[in-house]
């Protein structure tokens, strides 16, 4: 799914408003019909839990009030928090054709009446029509617990605080109007566009932000939407059509994309009928050390499971014996070590090996040394293959990231969390990880991975693919081997470097959810994660 930012959707309306002629509020009505149409959605799917309190009290500040029952309307009740701006005049809209339907509504602008926009402003001149009035969001203390009172017996709650162009801390009233729509648990709210607080261009809660059920966006999805807390506070997304042509969408420059189960469809590389084991990739790990025996056996087991042909396996030779007596699809083979991690003489006997490889691997459980650190950051230089990599291969890089600009014209991807990111040299004090990924990935030449909670996978040419998939139960030692394994196999595929690991990370993400529903995210291992590998490139044949 392609992604607007707000800058990106602002010039789409002036085109559709200023050269097409559609008027602008024209944009607005039908924006209201998606948000109206959402919210009968709810009403009709979760009658049964929308039914008001008929009695009952609410507390606030010590005081406690009775609840003002909406049971009159069969409980058909609704209030919209609306700002002065366009995005205020959407939900001033929604009102009216929610109260034309039967809906008790009542309408709360937050912010400076004298501060509407023409939009907006012609919105409110038409509620009258529908029997509402704009009122103002109260200040006064009283005042405020009978609009909880009130509020207490909704069905539902409308957000049109903000639009897409907010940029700074919500405070004040504001802030006031999105705590008390998160102060009710039961009552679920529509978000108009996207949920107030929430930057649309990183996802990012700028101070407090409304828990939204349902978000009617228009036109396009953002960024915001699905990258880092923005996935929290979205609920379920609803894309709408508001009217703005399909040639003034797609003639914008849209770098940011959702990676979905269509996406990985498309790119998966295909399996050819007559193929042999070297047609599949003959990819090569180095990996492992003592006391960390695991990560090379899910990285390779991880690359077997995703279609490599043949998978050699590098390891240092205090560990062999472990990591052979695990491996039966794998070929593990000893490499000279010191004190249990590769030693400098190990050099010639991986190059030997790598001749030919379709694609490598460097970093899993290597551990820390001064003679292997030396000797990865001399492979990452010289290795004309495309690389993968991860771990300790990414913390001995950081010390020596020069090295990363001497591959320059290679296909290099690395697979960093946040912490390994910024040992890298990534910048996540001053940039969402979106930005960050985005201008690392530019900056050094390189497919970059940036795991964790909606990773983020970027390319040299500004690219940026949020992943959609996985959650808590993968965030358990051994999951990013797992990932490295998968990147590799589909580079020694022949997949495209930033296709291989848009591809790695969904079907990850998508084995972990299959597994959280095997085994539950408490329980669930990497090991679940593997076996499951298998059904998730299922779903897509």
């Amino acid at each position: 799914m392609k992604l607007a930012t707000s800058a990106q959707m602002k010039e789409m309306d002036r085109i559709a408003i200023e050269e097409r002629g559609i008027a602008s509020v024209t944009l607005m009505e039908h924006a209201a019909e998606g948000i109206v149409a959402a919210v009968q959605e709810l009403w009709e799917a979760r009658a049964d839990r929308f039914l008001p309190q008929a009695s009952g009290e609410v507390v606030l500040n010590q005081q406690r009030f009775p609840v003002e029952s909406g049971a009159g309307n069969n409980g058909k009740r609704a209030a919209v928090f609306v700002g002065p701006g366009n995005n205020g005049g959407d939900g001033v809209a929604a009102a009216r054709l929610l109260a034309n339907g039967g809906w008790e509504v009542r309408v709360f602008l937050v912010g400076d009446s004298s501060k509407l926009t023409p939009d907006c402003a012609a919105m409110a001149a038409r509620l009258p029509e529908a029997g509402l009035s704009l009122q103002p969001f109260p200040t006064d203390m009283s005042e405020l617990c009978g609009l909880y009172a009130w509020c207490a017996g909704c069905a539902v709650f409308v957000d049109a605080l903000f639009g897409v162009g907010l940029c700074r801390d919500v405070s004040g009233l504001f802030a006031a109007a999105i705590a008390l729509m998160n102060s009710y648990e039961t009552i679920p709210t529509v978000a108009a566009d996207i949920a107030s607080g929430l930057s649309a261009d990183t996802g990012k809660v700028l101070g407090i932000a409304v828990h939204a059920a349902v978000t009617v966006t228009f036109s396009l999805a953002k960024p915001g939407h699905f990258a880092d807390q923005g996935s929290l506070y979205t609920g379920k997304l609803i894309v709408h059509d508001i009217g703005i042509p399909d040639e003034i969408l797609w003639q914008q420059e849209l770098t940011d994309e959702t990676i979905d189960a269509q996406f990985v469809r498309e790119i998966l590389p295909k399996r050819q009928p007559d193929g042999h084991k070297g047609t599949f990739g003959k990819d090569y790990i180095l990996a492992g050390s003592v006391g960390f025996t695991g990560a090379p056996v899910f990285a390779a087991r991880a690359c077997v499971r995703t279609g490599a042909g043949l998978v050699t396996l590098g390891v240092p030779e205090s560990v062999y014996p472990i990591v052979a007596g695990k491996c039966m699809e794998e070929m593990p083979y000893p490499l000279p070590d010191c004190c249990g991690k590769l030693a400098s003489g190990a050099y010639g006997a991986i190059c030997e090996k790598v001749e030919g490889a379709s694609a490598v691997l460097l970093g899993p459980g290597l551990g820390r040394s001064e003679e292997s650190d030396a000797l990865v950051c001399r492979l990452i230089e010289e290795l004309p293959q495309s690389l993968v990599v991860d771990a300790d291969g990414l913390n001995a890089l950081g010390a020596h990231i020069d090295r990363l600009r001497r591959r320059a014209g290679r296909v290099t991807v690395l697979t960093p969390h946040d912490g390994e990111f910024a040992r890298l040299g990534g910048d996540l004090g001053r940039m969402s990880r979106m930005e960050a990924a985005r201008a690392f990935a530019q900056e050094y030449g390189c497919i970059l991975v940036l795991k964790g909670h909606r990773s983020i996978v970027a390319a040299p040419d500004g690219r940026v693919a949020i992943n959609t998939t996985g959650n808590s139960g993968m965030a358990k030692g051994g999951s990013g081997d797992v990932l490295s394994g998968m990147v590799l196999a589909l580079l020694g595929q022949g997949a495209g470097a930033f296709e291989a690991a848009c591809a790695a990370v969904w079907l990850h993400g998508h084995a972990g959810d299959l597994a959280a529903a095997q085994r539950g995210e408490y329980s669930m291992t990497p090991s679940d994660l593997l076996d499951q590998i298998a059904p998730a490139i299922l779903t897509l044949l």
